[in-house]
């Protein structure tokens, strides 16, 4: 089987790459080792830049879609110290510069743009290799295998495509997080509903704190944050909810009650996650027939909250570089990877940044700095 265009992951960089390529009549083939696109949740809310993820979704031809999407006054913000005292509270202003959109909405949108059988569901790709003048074979878990004319890896942190072009893999970057849930918020939660607010929370310490959103089912969505060695989450088994809770609020034992609630009073799992990131700067030399995206090419944490944008910009310019110079694949590549190489580095040297500030000892105080500052 062979494939002009491959694309390796449908998440969103890789969807918005086929819609766009779609748009200007190149049609593409999507991997993805989901056996469906409802296998597993998509995370929680994303904010979409207006020169980013947005001028992505113009490309596209999806923005009046996305704008359907937005969740209403998701663009609030508030700050809290560890002791629950508001330190800043801004109202969404209604621009929507940054709007919040489910990322599972946000992922709907860009399937349902593309024909039926674009994406391969169940598709593991287990290794590739080039074949010479820029084509690649990739091969799958159960063993079959195809070759295509342009391999691009979209197939976020762990990839497989990376070891095509770079040594590089991504590092733990100190920050842990664990993800709970607090369902039907405002009728089962309204403490924590109220702590929340409207929007986005920052409720932050030394080496630790709690970020929350709302969304749009009615729940809150709350990532606890921890500095803290890779290994820490070796302590308990995190099957054990009772005991992965009282492990976890252990580190908050001196905050206010009110804040602790976020995981004391969680629904379901607690679900512990790792933060790693790719060296800031990551670039590669050229490589016939072979590029990356997203996560693939420029992993970073989140506390910019950029990963998810970057991508979609990604496909989209890698897409719009292709368009414009039909059959010069390569001259397309170098065009694509000279913008995309600054533009990653210098959202990784932001993010990197946001997650010392928002940790610091002194925290909130960078965090109430960054925010008064904007005019």
């Amino acid at each position: 089987m062979h494939h002009p265009v491959a694309i390796i992951g449908a998440g969103l960089g890789g969807l918005t790459l086929a819609r766009v390529l779609r748009v200007h009549g190149i049609e593409a083939a999507v991997f993805d080792l989901d056996a469906s696109p409802a296998a597993r949740t998509q995370g929680g809310m994303l904010d979409i830049h207006q020169d980013s993820g947005q001028e992505a979704l113009r490309a596209a031809g999806l923005h009046k879609g996305f704008r359907a999407l937005v969740l209403p006054g998701g663009q609030a913000t508030r700050v809290l110290d560890k002791d629950a005292v508001v330190r800043f509270d801004a109202a969404d202003d209604g621009t929507g510069e940054r709007p919040e959109v489910d990322r599972g909405d946000l992922r709907d949108l860009l399937l349902d743009s593309l024909p039926e059988g674009t994406v391969r569901w169940g598709a593991k790709v287990t290794g590739a290799r080039p074949l010479g003048d820029g084509r690649h074979e990739v091969t799958l878990g159960d063993g079959s295998a195809f070759t295509t004319d342009l391999l691009v890896g979209a197939d976020g942190a762990w990839s497989r495509i990376r070891p095509l072009v770079s040594d590089a893999r991504p590092a733990y970057t100190g920050v842990s997080f664990v993800e709970t849930d607090l369902l039907e918020a405002d009728e089962r939660h309204p403490v924590s509903a109220g702590v929340v607010g409207g929007g986005f929370l920052f409720a932050l310490g030394a080496g630790k704190g709690f970020l929350a959103h709302r969304e749009p089912d009615g729940s809150v969505h709350v990532y606890t944050a921890l500095r803290v060695a890779e290994d820490w989450a070796d302590g308990v088994d995190f099957s054990d909810v009772e005991a992965a809770r009282k492990y976890v609020l252990e580190h908050f034992a001196d905050w206010d009650k009110s804040l602790r609630a976020l995981v004391a009073d969680a629904d379901g799992p607690l679900v512990p996650r790792l933060i790693h990131a790719l060296p800031v700067g990551h670039s590669w030399d050229r490589v016939p027939g072979v590029t990356l995206l997203g996560d693939a090419a420029h992993l970073m944490s989140p506390f910019a909250g950029e990963g998810a944008n970057l991508a979609m910009l990604d496909g989209a310019e890698l897409g719009l570089a292709l368009a414009a110079r039909p059959g010069e694949r390569e001259a397309a590549l170098a065009a694509y990877e000279a913008k995309l190489f600054p533009r990653s580095a210098a959202a990784a040297d932001a993010s990197a940044q946001s997650g010392t500030a928002l940790f610091a000892e002194d925290a909130p105080q960078a965090v109430l700095d960054l925010f008064t500052a904007r005019p």
